[in-house]
């Protein structure tokens, strides 16, 4: 029997498939967390957005993490971690967990970076970052107040600790099940690599279960 070329390259794609998406990647396309940590949820694969709000590539990925958040599969879960690297960074890691306790992040998460990337707001410190929020629907003392609050400074203490524990270098920065950090020249490209870390960490997890 006779091939063609386009029945050659069919039958190419089929076998690249049949082995797997994540046979695809490279030690280019990720770096490995050693060792690795712990998810959430263990009965899903995780991925986590670790970031800063006065980031201009974390503010430029938005709108193609909003896209691929739209189609996230219902076996992935997706959190955002606020990284922390020095200490000027940590007013952001407040106002992201204030937000978060106060059940105003989802309206205001994109406005803070508007805030900062756009309107050029001065988010040096938490009193100006809640003359802000005063301006923006929220009690800016009750905002403050929350910003000390031990559930607040405890999550805080957390993503400081992830930061260091998750060996990041830089930000933004996409893990995928405690495992792997997904690089790539692009924000698409990036999220092509998490993709396929994802279908890898589903085979590591599918080759642990009949193992047990």
């Amino acid at each position: 029997m006779k091939f063609g070329v386009k029945q050659l390259v069919t039958l190419a794609i089929a076998g690249f498939m049949a082995s797997g998406v994540s046979a695809a990647l490279t030690e280019k396309d990720y770096r490995e967390i050693k060792p690795a940590q712990a998810t959430e949820d263990g009965s899903k694969v995780e991925v986590i957005e670790f970031f800063w709000y006065g980031c201009p590539h974390c503010y430029e990925l938005e709108p193609t993490l909003k896209k691929w958040l739209a189609r996230k599969p219902d076996d992935v879960t997706f959190r955002r971690v606020p990284a922390i690297f020095r200490q000027s960074w940590v007013p952001g890691a407040q106002t992201f967990y204030t937000l978060e306790t106060m059940g105003e992040l989802d309206r205001l998460h994109a406005k803070v970076f508007d805030a900062i990337h756009i309107e050029r707001q001065p988010f040096g410190d938490m009193a100006a970052i809640g003359a802000w929020m005063g301006k923006n629907g929220i009690d800016a003392k009750k905002f403050e107040d929350t910003a000390k609050s031990f559930a607040v400074s405890g999550k805080v203490q957390r993503a400081q600790q992830m930061s260091a524990a998750y060996q990041l270098t830089g930000v933004p920065a996409l893990v995928v099940d405690g495992k792997y950090i997904a690089l790539g020249n692009s924000f698409d490209g990036m999220i092509a690599i998490v993709d396929q870390l994802i279908e890898r960490a589903r085979e590591e997890r599918t080759a642990a279960r009949k193992k047990k």
